[in-house]
C-alpha cells in the first residue's frame, strides 16, 4: 500500500478504497499485493522507468482507461512528458500507430490538466 500511495497519491488510493465493496475487495487486495507490492516495489527499475514501461504497455494493449491515471502518477514518479513522447514513438513502431495516436491524445489532455 505504501508503494501504491507513493506512486498514485493518497487522494487516488483513498477514493479507490472508499468505493471498495464486498464484491471488489478481493480484487483491490490482489492489485495492491500483486502490482504494487510485488512488481512496483522491486528495486531493479526506478519508479520513473516503471511509469514509462507501464504507460507504453497500456497504450500498446489499448487499455486507454488506465493511461490518464498513470500519466497523473508521473508527477510522483519523475517520468517526464519527453519520456512519454519517446515511449509513444516506440508504441507506434511496435504496437501500431492507431494505439499510439489514441494514447497520445489521452496523455496530452492529462498533461494539460496537470498544467504541463
Amino acid at each position: 500500500m505504501e508503494t501504491r500511495r507513493r506512486v498514485l497519491g493518497d487522494a487516488h488510493v483513498d477514493r479507490a478504497d472508499a468505493s471498495k465493496t464486498e464484491f471488489d475487495a478481493p480484487f483491490q487486495e490482489f492489485i495492491t499485493e500483486g502490482a504494487w507490492g510485488s512488481v512496483w516495489s522491486r528495486p531493479d527499475l526506478t519508479p520513473r522507468e516503471r511509469s514509462i514501461v507501464t504507460i507504453a504497455l497500456l497504450a500498446a494493449q489499448g487499455n486507454h482507461e488506465e493511461i490518464a491515471m498513470h500519466t497523473r502518477a508521473t508527477a510522483n514518479t519523475g517520468a517526464t512528458p519527453s519520456d512519454l513522447r519517446e515511449a509513444m514513438l516506440h508504441v507506434a513502431v511496435y504496437a501500431g500507430v492507431p494505439r499510439a495516436n489514441h494514447a497520445i491524445k489521452i496523455i496530452k489532455e492529462t498533461l494539460k490538466e496537470m498544467g504541463q
